[in-house]
């Protein structure tokens, strides 16, 4: 007996689509996609044109807007993926009313998974999600929604790089399945794996052609470079292979370093060339808001060296404008990473459904 393959995955709060690119990449099929960022939707739509796309703010689309999507399935297993835009969540953000429409993102959801009940459901999202409002919070509410279904589900705090993402990038992941116990993917890179290392920013970006601050590459799409004002190519000429402010002369450090100020030691930095980036934020191509300079030239890196490290394929086109493309790219899950989940959830469903078939079920 054959089994019934791919998976169809529910693609909400897509993005510019790095859940959709590492699911397919898994063997997984897309068969329906949801955002209501303008610009990410164009995105989405250039790469993947032969998915649905809802461009639709979630708590305004009814449930039964996709039942001739559900339908279309037939019996093949069902996947939502529902990992909601995650500033109200971050360090960063001060600002954290319970009134926040994001906050509430991850109930909405909620609300498709309760109406249809998937086989299976992934969520990523920051640290933070599990913490806002404590044990009353959106990801709290959402957890006692799998348990009265009766998905089994696993999360966790998990590290990119710990899965060959060339990224230090710390996200909570849940995952959820109807069919049974479901665990993590085993790691691929660090202590007690085969790859003892892990994947660094050479191996990404190190063969993509010198630009300039302020440049665009003629030829390679979305290589494309910020403007540097006159001061800050100053800092980035005085900032040495895997250096930081702490490395400028005083007549360019700003004023609030100069006061014993100490925190923030990553912004103007440079990335270096044999370690995992830093983290990639929504402002992942501005020098003064991380360690987002190039690791030799004077610049903070472009959109598709931004893309390359969340492990986009170089053909992968952005749309919109440096700061829409930068927060796209900050937003998305990593592609790798969604594979390797993908490829996880293919093997469970790949387990139970023998197991089914030899009557052990």
């Amino acid at each position: 007996m054959d089994y019934p393959f791919p998976i169809k995955v529910f693609d909400f709060f897509s993005g510019c689509g790095g859940i959709s690119r590492g699911f397919l990449d898994a063997g997984m099929e897309v068969v329906f996609a949801l955002d209501n960022d303008h610009n990410a939707a164009n995105t989405y739509r250039l790469n993947f044109p032969g998915v649905p796309f809802f461009e639709n703010a979630i708590e305004d689309l009814p449930e039964q807007a996709l039942q001739s999507i559900i339908e279309g399935c037939n019996s093949y297993p069902i996947l939502f993926s529902g990992c909601a835009p995650c500033q109200p969540f971050t360090k960063q953000n001060t600002k954290r009313s319970t009134n926040q429409t994001e906050i509430l993102l991850l109930g909405e959801f909620g609300r498709f998974v309760r109406w249809y009940k998937p086989k299976l459901v992934f969520v990523e999202n920051v640290p933070g999600l599990q913490k806002v409002n404590n044990e009353e919070g959106p990801f709290r509410d959402f957890l006692k929604t799998l348990d009265k279904l009766d998905y089994d589900y696993r999360y966790d705090i998990l590290a990119s790089q710990s899965y060959g993402v060339p990224q230090k990038r710390r996200r909570l992941v849940l995952i959820a399945s109807l069919l049974g116990p479901i665990e993590f993917p085993a790691k691929t890179h660090g202590h007690g794996t085969s790859n003892q290392n892990y994947s660094t920013v050479k191996e990404w970006i190190k063969d993509l052609p010198v630009i300039e601050a302020g440049e665009t590459h003629q030829t390679v799409a979305n290589h494309r470079a910020a403007k540097l004002s006159d001061i800050n190519f100053k800092r980035i000429r005085s900032t040495p292979p895997g250096g930081s402010r702490a490395d400028w002369p005083t007549e360019l450090k700003l004023s609030c370093h100069t006061n014993g100020y100490t925190g923030h030691t990553d912004v103007y930095g440079r990335m270096k060339w044999d370690e995992p980036a830093t983290g990639l934020t929504t402002r992942c191509i501005s020098l003064s808001n991380g360690r987002f300079g190039h690791p030799n030239q004077d610049r903070a890196i472009s959109v598709l060296e931004a893309a390359c490290l969340q492990t986009f394929p170089k053909d992968f086109v952005f749309c919109g404008s440096l700061n829409s493309m930068a927060r796209q790219i900050g937003n998305a899950v990593p592609v790798l990473l969604a594979e390797q989940f993908g490829e996880n959830f293919i093997n469970h469903v790949k387990k139970y459904l023998n197991e089914e078939i030899n009557g052990k079920v």
